[in-house]
């Protein structure tokens, strides 16, 4: 399925970033307590952010660290509420698995929180390892290797 919304990679300096760490802090960090620092977001700078736009507003995006040319880390994946369930998630991450075999990335790596493993399970990724805490939530550490069995 491919949700009719506009896909865009953007920096820091992108006025469209405060929208989407605004999306960001009301799914991610509000129902845990926990609050975006400038420290944080500086630390964000090197990272290439995926936002998707539905008539001028962001309803979901990742996040990229690039860790070697051949290794990245999905961080930060966020649906808006209202979007949650329609395939924009699946839609949002094969887009940038597209983009990593482009670009000759033989891994994707991510720390998926317990709840949403199954979600990255059906787009081929398998966890890694025990489970273990971060931000005070149970997290499984999930990868991908090329080829990416999802997109073929």
């Amino acid at each position: 399925m491919s949700p009719p919304v506009d896909l865009f990679w953007i920096e820091l300096e992108d006025f469209r970033f405060q929208e989407w760490v605004a999306l960001r802090q009301v799914l991610l960090r509000d129902p845990i307590g926990l609050i975006y620092s400038e420290a944080d977001l500086e630390a964000e700078r090197e990272e290439r952010h995926l936002i998707a736009e539905d008539s001028g507003k962001i309803v979901g995006g990742l996040a990229v660290k690039v860790l070697t040319p051949e290794r990245w880390k999905i961080r930060q994946f966020a649906v808006a509420a209202s979007e949650q369930g329609r395939g924009l998630g699946a839609f949002l991450m094969q887009h940038a698995m597209s983009v990593a075999e482009e670009e000759s990335v033989r891994e994707i790596v991510l720390h998926s929180r317990e709840a949403v493993v199954s979600f990255y399970e059906k787009l081929g990724f398998a966890t890694v390892g025990e489970p273990f805490e971060e931000v005070g939530l149970p997290h499984r550490r999930m990868e991908i290797t090329l080829p990416f069995n999802s997109l073929a």
